[in-house]
């Protein structure tokens, strides 16, 4: 069994990544702008998609903003538009 996938801020690439078994399986990429945190960008590898791997990689990363910074969440990557609006507790990340 598989341990649970881990995410992780890699700022230095501005990506969360999704790490499972010690390899980077997906990313949330994103821009800092100012007072903004747009997330251009997110991707799960082929073979582990359909797992809800995408979305524990997105709730991770809008916590930590939430928890690390005032940063509004701008949500240029289609996926992480849908999944704020699915999960209407994450709106106001919208409009900080």
């Amino acid at each position: 069994m598989a341990a649970a996938p881990e995410v992780r801020n890699d700022t230095d690439k501005q990506q969360y990544s999704l790490i499972e078994d010690g390899e980077v399986i997906g990313l949330a990429a994103y821009e800092i702008d100012g007072d903004e945190i747009r997330f251009v960008h997110t991707e799960v590898d082929p073979e582990h998609r359909g797992g809800g791997h995408a979305s524990i990689l997105v709730q991770h990363a809008l916590d930590d903003v939430r928890a690390s910074s005032s940063r509004r969440v701008v949500a240029q990557c289609s996926y992480v538009h849908a999944w704020i609006e699915r999960h209407p507790d994450y709106q106001e990340l919208t409009t900080r």
